[in-house]
């Protein structure tokens, strides 16, 4: 069973950044699709970034385009999201997830991934 932790999330003002981790137990890590999603109270769950096993497919949600970067080292088993220019709206539960290559299209999809972390908050101050 993959575990996933995340970590670096926390309060911020508008304007500010945060890094946020996601260490994964699979030995296998880079075989894994990583994806960032996140929740905001009240709202479904969102996707907001992925990045293929080997980094050559990246892809973001239009309303994060330009202000995160996913990344990943494969050989510390670790997935990262540096958020930048962070916006109130920017506030939720943030998730990562992993799933076993299937499309480029079943990365920006919730249904398709097969193992969660427990979340992480990230609140953004006005």
């Amino acid at each position: 069973q993959t575990q996933l932790v995340e970590s670096g999330g926390g309060l911020v003002q508008d304007g500010g950044s945060l890094r946020l981790s996601c260490a994964a137990s699979e030995r296998t890590f880079s075989n894994y699709v990583m994806g960032w999603f996140r929740q905001a109270p009240g709202k479904e769950r969102e996707f907001v970034a992925a990045i293929s096993g080997s980094s050559i497919r990246i892809y973001y949600a239009d309303s994060v385009k330009g202000r995160f970067a996913i990344s990943r080292d494969n050989p510390k088993n670790t997935v990262y999201l540096q958020m930048n220019s962070l916006k109130p709206e920017d506030t939720a539960v943030y998730y990562c997830a992993a799933q076993l290559w299937r499309t480029a299209q079943a990365m920006a999809l919730d249904r398709w991934y097969d193992y969660w972390g427990q979340g992480t908050q990230v609140t953004v101050s006005s």
